[in-house]
């Protein structure tokens, strides 16, 4: 893993998801092969594959102090839109948390989205802030097929564990079952009780071909089966008393 440290010109961005988004890093650590996020590799100018490098915004909590500063009023800040927030480099850095510090401070409610439980770590500024909500990513209820598909990101049972400490400490959960991985129909049983509500999506991209290809996996990479699992997946998991939105439809 490379890491470079750079100054960023700027920390918000505006979102089509939120009001906001905020990115401490260039760059993923978990290098999940389905990965959408990563065309942020040609703006970073970086040779790297994805997954080998991560660029690390020194001065993004200066640069949020300014900005929210000069924001007429708090919006939703989505942590994160292209990068996880709690992957590897956040143990040494800080920088999620010094912004999350920033913008409970503040009043700014947040939408935290990650994969690792390393953001227990910041459960005492989740449980003080205002409008705050962790989800986390869980493609699948199969740990091999979770392999696969993103071998370098934390194991499925750490997350759901994430997600049953959060909730219990009275902090807003969900899931977002996004891309729809097989073995996602197990998910209905190991979130009962963990989250508020679970969004449901389709792979939408083309990165991760070459897995389904190499694993015999292309009927679960057709429109047939995102829309006949999602819509499985989305009575279960409501039969069981948790919203459930479907992001997609049919073609």
């Amino acid at each position: 893993m490379k890491t470079r440290e750079v100054a960023a010109r700027r920390i918000l961005s505006r979102s089509r998801v939120f009001d906001y988004t905020l990115n401490p890093y260039t760059g993923c650590a978990y290098g999940c092969t389905y990965c959408y996020a990563r065309f942020m590799k040609r703006f970073a100018g970086r040779k790297e594959r994805w997954g080998e490098f991560v660029d690390v915004k020194l001065n993004a909590p200066e640069l949020l102090v300014r900005e929210t500063e000069r924001k007429r009023r708090a919006g939703r800040v989505w942590v994160s839109g292209v990068c996880d927030p709690y992957q590897p480099v956040e143990r040494r850095y800080g920088l999620t948390r010094r912004c999350l510090d920033i913008l409970t401070g503040n009043g700014w409610p947040v939408t935290v989205q990650t994969k690792s439980p390393l953001v227990l770590r910041d459960l005492d500024l989740l449980k003080r802030a205002r409008g705050a909500e962790v989800g986390l990513t869980v493609t699948t209820a199969d740990e091999g097929v979770r392999v696969l598909f993103e071998p370098k990101a934390p194991r499925i049972e750490e997350r759901i564990s994430a997600l049953s400490v959060l909730r219990s400490e009275g902090v807003r959960t969900f899931a977002m079952i996004a891309p729809l991985l097989p073995g996602a129909g197990g998910l209905v049983e190991l979130l009962r009780g963990r989250v508020d509500y679970v969004l449901i999506d389709r792979m939408n991209y083309h990165h991760a071909d070459r897995v389904y290809r190499k694993y015999a996996l292309e009927w679960a990479a057709e429109a047939e089966f995102f829309m006949r699992t999602g819509r499985e997946l989305q009575s279960s998991l409501e039969r069981e008393g948790i919203p459930c939105e479907v992001l997609f439809r049919g073609s």
